[in-house]
């Protein structure tokens, strides 16, 4: 079953972003914004160039959003009137690229294993009847001694005579 559906997660290393230059020399409310509009680019593959919109998009107010655009826009391409992220764009490129290789595979698979198989069409007399469905799973011969004393002895009621020695034992008498 193919799904169509986008990737619900991108996968980053924090070493990875820690050890670039841009993201530790930014203020906090830039590394907040940097995060918030890579989510959203995940999410919804770009975001509205105009400030304004951006901070309303966003949530944010609209001084807060333009003061931290500015430390935040390396990061980020404008395409198309979108804020878009590269490397985000790049990994979901990667992980389409995967899926269809995958899918390729599959097909290659599945059509391999049916090559060798002959169907003949459905209520065909001639068709070859399916294999038994029992148990290929054999007991030991010292289980299947075990199993016939227990069927045995359940058969000629002997453990009703010992259930009876019993019941007689624990009530004393």
């Amino acid at each position: 079953m193919v799904q169509h559906r986008d990737a619900p997660a991108f996968q980053e290393y924090a070493a990875s972003m820690m050890a670039r230059t841009t993201y530790r020399v930014m203020s906090l409310s830039a590394r907040g914004l940097l995060y918030t509009m890579r989510l959203e680019c995940w999410v919804n593959g770009g975001l509205p160039s105009d400030p304004a919109v951006l901070a309303r998009v966003l949530g944010f107010a609209v001084d807060d959003v333009t003061r931290a655009l500015s430390e935040v826009m390396s990061e980020f391409v404008i395409a198309d009137g979108l804020i878009r992220c590269p490397e985000l764009d790049n990994y979901r490129a990667y992980l389409d690229e995967r899926r269809q290789r995958q899918i390729a595979g599959g097909r290659a698979g599945a059509a391999k294993t049916n090559s060798g198989r002959s169907r003949p069409p459905p209520g065909n007399p001639t068709s070859k009847p399916r294999a038994s469905r029992e148990s290929l799973v054999q007991n030991s011969p010292a289980q299947n001694s075990q199993n016939t004393a227990i069927r045995t002895a359940a058969v000629d009621g002997e453990w009703v005579a010992d259930f009876n020695e019993y019941e007689r034992a624990s009530r004393g008498g």
